[in-house]
């Protein structure tokens, strides 16, 4: 798997009401990656996750997954191509309250009608610590535990890369930082490429490549 994304630009309005939000961003992601970009409110950090993972399309630039130039895909195409192949975690957890644990996470196979994997599930649960939680109803949980759910139903349809827009936003920091290292180690044992979206310097660096995002100009931190 590898992502490329060529002078990404991002442009709301017209005229004198005209904003960018996003100009001329250029990145490369490989298999394996884990990177995080870092930015201020506003600095256009997740309108760029939003293009890479096809959550939007680009006003010029284009975004290549191996070769195919996903911006250029119809909706429906796009649509069961994020599906597959991304997953997403979000700072808001976006749980259904009435399913437990368990039934979050496998839906979605279950909207793309594919049967679960149970030893596949049993080992994300594992990794994640929430075998004995599998269960329960959010209710139940606390916001670290039902994050882990979150990224259990992010990993469940097996995809090659997991965009991460501010993960630990609605935990406190001990939390958070429990995120960002299952987060580390769904990289490392599982092989999957992580991108996190934060505003957070202690959260960004923890991530093995760095970036930046100021007034949507992004640029990557050199690493000592």
């Amino acid at each position: 798997m590898k992502i490329e994304a060529k002078d990404l630009c991002k442009t709301y309005g017209g005229g004198e009401n005209r904003v960018v939000a996003l100009n001329r961003a250029s990145l490369a992601i490989g298999p394996g990656d884990f990177l995080s970009i870092m930015g201020p409110s506003g600095s256009g950090k997740s309108t760029l996750l939003h293009l890479l993972s096809g959550l939007d399309r680009p006003s010029a630039g284009s975004v290549l997954y191996d070769g195919v130039n996903i911006s250029a895909l119809p909706d429906k195409a796009l649509s069961a191509f994020r599906r597959r192949r991304i997953g997403f975690i979000f700072q808001q957890f976006h749980l259904l309250p009435v399913l437990t644990a368990r039934e979050n996470i496998l839906m979605p196979l279950l909207l793309d009608k594919q049967q679960p994997n149970e030893e596949y599930l049993g080992q994300l649960a594992g990794l994640l610590g929430i075998k004995e939680r599998l269960g329960h109803l959010p209710h139940e949980l606390s916001g670290g535990q039902q994050q882990r759910v979150a990224i259990a139903r992010a990993l469940i349809a097996r995809p090659e890369v997991v965009f991460a827009d501010e993960p630990t936003g609605n935990l406190d920091s001990r939390s958070g930082g429990e995120v960002m290292e299952l987060l580390r180690a769904v990289n490392r044992e599982l092989g999957r490429a992580v991108v996190v979206i934060t505003h957070d310097s202690r959260i960004a660096a923890m991530a093995r490549r760095r970036l930046t995002i100021v007034d949507g100009v992004l640029s990557e931190v050199a690493q000592a």
